[in-house]
């Protein structure tokens, strides 16, 4: 930041509006008669849905914009956004960090530094690591290979131009991680992370007094673990540079510019789904903004009682889901069933208890009436970049996969999801909270021709077999 800059700023108007809990199907209807798309949410045989849903429009895009650089012609920017490079704002960015079991250390070799703190680490737990990188933004939806510097330690890179942004500026902040691993230390839960009912999730969200910002949602255990440099810390807080090896395998990240009104479902959200953070701790949470805004802020960090998934329409046109711990479904089943019954293709960390891959008549008994039929859910076990196949699946090797990322499969359909849950619990038996069935996270869904097609080449290979040819 450059405060002795006068910020950029950009005109936008939002509405909010909210949507009882019998209306949203005939909203829906009337949007897929509009767009010629499929009906989203329950279908019109479920039961009448105790759910929320909501939508909310704005105008202004950062197309073009240049604002953060440090220069006359790039003062510094009104609010935190999405960046693809120091000074360069974005609508929204997805970053695949590929596993460094098939793309050892970065694009130049081992060039890594801690700008944010920590040290280059040397043990035995990295070495293998990995911070090459594919990505796709607003500006070109493609997915394209990134630079030679390692991912996160360079502000020529979206994660680390963002994470900068944020870090070195004098934003508002949550950061929130089921896996801080001790730093912070968790008010809710010890060890190295809150496991049980807690949400599966971890991400940071920034803002400036009016509530325009970004999120930014990870895959990356212990890392961020510090939102402003005012407030750093022990571990480090750059990507690569902290005691837990979270670059080994396969990792994803999205960022996306929000609204106020956008902001305030975000935070919603996050309480919906039990993240884990702390709002007494300075190093995770600085609230400010809004009134609405703060009084959002001050209930994160406690276990929901909702049973009650919500998804909100953002003012960038992109879904936004949250599932609580106590709806006790497997997640990206509840995904298609909110989607209209669509199948998708989803890498995730695939291990014990897994859930196989399904098709639309696979039968599944822990489920809730609130929820439509879902369509097919093919668990990608392999992926490519490159003409190099790389691994999917969860697993100690580094040929491995900590990715939460979707694709619709669906003829017609160009929906890519980037999610906080993995692909585990069960379909049906006396013990539906199993694993991720009783835990809580978000999902950002995105209808992008171009994105789709991209993501659907990089997870193409091997699936997982279908839970009715399993038996």
């Amino acid at each position: 930041m450059t405060p002795n800059k006068k910020p950029v700023t950009r005109k936008q108007t939002s509405v909010v509006r909210s949507i009882g809990p019998m209306v949203p199907l005939a909203i829906a209807l009337l949007h897929g008669s509009m767009t010629n798309k499929p009906t989203l949410g329950p279908s019109a045989g479920s039961a009448g849905a105790s759910v929320t849903q909501s939508q909310s429009t704005g105008s202004g895009t950062l197309a073009g914009m240049h604002c953060g650089g440090g220069t006359t012609d790039s003062p510094a920017c009104s609010a935190p956004y999405p960046m693809l490079t120091k000074g360069h704002p974005v609508d929204w960015f997805f970053v695949f960090k590929l596993n460094g079991g098939k793309f050892s250390m970065c694009g130049g070799g081992d060039t890594r530094t801690c700008p944010f703190g920590g040290t280059v680490q040397t043990t035995p737990s990295y070495q293998s690591f990995g911070q090459q990188y594919v990505f796709a933004s607003s500006e070109a939806p493609v997915l394209q290979g990134g630079g030679k510097d390692c991912l996160g330690t360079t502000t020529g890179d979206p994660v680390g131009a963002t994470f900068d942004e944020i870090y070195e500026g004098n934003f508002h902040f949550v950061v929130w991680n089921d896996q801080f691993y001790g730093d912070p230390k968790s008010a809710s839960c010890g060890g190295d992370g809150c496991s049980g009912t807690w949400g599966h999730s971890k991400g940071m969200v920034a803002w400036n007094e009016a509530g325009e910002g970004v999120v930014m949602q990870v895959s990356t255990p212990s890392w961020p673990g510090a939102g402003s440099a005012k407030t750093p810390r022990k571990d480090g807080n750059t990507l690569g540079c902290v005691a837990d090896n979270d670059v080994k395998v396969s990792q994803h990240f999205f960022a996306l510019r929000l609204t106020e009104p956008d902001l305030a479902q975000v935070l919603r959200g996050l309480a919906n789904a039990s993240v884990v953070t702390d709002t007494a701790n300075a190093q995770i949470v600085n609230n400010g903004g809004p009134d609405e805004v703060q009084e959002l802020v001050k209930v994160l960090g406690v276990k929901s009682k909702s049973v009650t998934y919500s998804m909100n329409t953002l003012s960038t046109g992109v879904r936004l889901i949250s599932k609580p711990s106590d709806l006790h479904v497997p997640p990206w089943q509840m995904v298609s069933s909110l989607l209209g019954g669509i199948s998708l293709r989803t890498a995730t960390w695939w291990a014990a208890p897994q859930i196989e891959s399904t098709t639309a008549a696979t039968k599944i008994g822990c489920w809730d009436s609130t929820l439509g039929k879902p369509g097919a859910v093919d668990i990608a076990t392999t992926g490519q970049w490159s003409g190099t196949v790389f691994g999917l699946k969860g697993g100690p090797n580094s040929d491995a996969n900590h990715a939460k990322v979707g694709v619709s499969t669906t003829e017609n359909d160009h929906l890519s999801i980037f999610g906080d849950m993995n692909q585990q619990g069960t379909l049906s038996g006396s013990n539906c909270a199993s694993s991720q069935n009783g835990r809580g996270g978000m999902f950002f869904v995105m209808d992008n021709e171009k994105l789709a097609g991209s993501i659907t080449g990089l997870i193409a290979g091997a699936s997982a077999p279908t839970e009715l040819a399993a038996k």
